[in-house]
C-alpha cells in the first residue's frame, strides 16, 4: 500500500514546485490545486488565499530552520564549519523551501523578507557564537551564501557528476581551511 502525502503537504509540495519552476505569477491558486491533484475546494479548505498559501510555506521554512538550527549549534566542528558545509544545495525540502521562498521576494513581499531577516539573524548570532568577531561571522556568512547561490543559479554542466563531486570536496575543504585560519586569528 502506498502512502500519499496529506493534501496539506501536497498543496504547499505542490505551490513550491511552481514557484521553482515557473515563478510567482504562475503558482496561481488553480495551477497549484491541480498540480497538487486536489480540486481547488480542496485547496482552499487548507489554505483561504494565496497569502495563507504563501505564510503556509514560510511556516515549513522556520520548521526546517529550527531544526537546521539545532544541528548547527551541535556540530562537533563548529557552527561556521557546518554552515560552509551545508551551504551547497543538496535538494532537500529545506533547500527547495529556501529557493521557493526566494522566489517570492520578486512580488515584493514583506512576510517573505521579515522571514529571511530572521533566518539570517539566527545564523550570525550562531557562527558569531563560535568564531567571536563579528567581521569574520560576516565573512563566513557572505561565504557560505555565495556558495549557495551559485550553486543553485548556476549548477554544473549535465555528465560531469563524478568530476563534479571532486571539485566540490577540493573547493570544500580548501575553503574549510580558510574558515578554520580566519577563526584561529580571530583568538590570536
Amino acid at each position: 500500500m502506498i502512502n500519499h502525502p496529506p493534501a496539506r503537504d501536497r498543496v504547499l509540495d505542490a505551490y513550491a514546485d511552481l514557484l521553482i519552476s515557473d515563478g510567482p505569477r504562475a503558482a496561481t491558486l488553480d495551477a497549484v490545486a491541480a498540480s497538487a491533484g486536489v480540486s481547488k475546494g480542496g485547496l482552499l479548505y487548507h489554505f483561504k488565499s494565496k497569502e495563507a498559501l504563501t505564510e503556509g510555506l514560510l511556516g515549513k521554512l522556520r520548521e526546517y530552520a529550527e531544526q537546521d538550527f539545532v544541528a548547527m549549534a551541535q556540530d562537533p566542528q563548529g557552527c561556521a564549519s557546518y554552515y560552509i558545509r551545508t551551504s551547497v544545495f543538496g535538494g532537500t525540502p529545506f533547500d527547495r523551501a529556501i529557493v521557493a521562498a526566494t522566489r517570492l521576494i520578486q512580488s515584493d513581499d514583506g512576510a517573505v523578507r521579515h522571514t529571511f531577516t530572521e533566518l539570517h539573524a539566527r545564523w550570525l548570532e550562531l557562527i558569531l557564537s563560535d568564531v567571536g568577531e563579528p567581521a569574520v561571522a560576516r565573512a563566513v556568512m557572505l561565504l557560505g551564501d555565495g556558495m549557495y547561490y551559485n550553486a543553485t543559479i548556476f549548477g554544473f554542466p549535465a555528465g560531469v557528476e563524478a568530476q563534479q563531486d571532486q571539485q566540490e570536496h577540493m573547493d570544500m575543504e580548501s575553503l574549510l581551511d580558510i574558515v578554520a585560519k580566519m577563526r584561529s586569528g580571530t583568538r590570536s
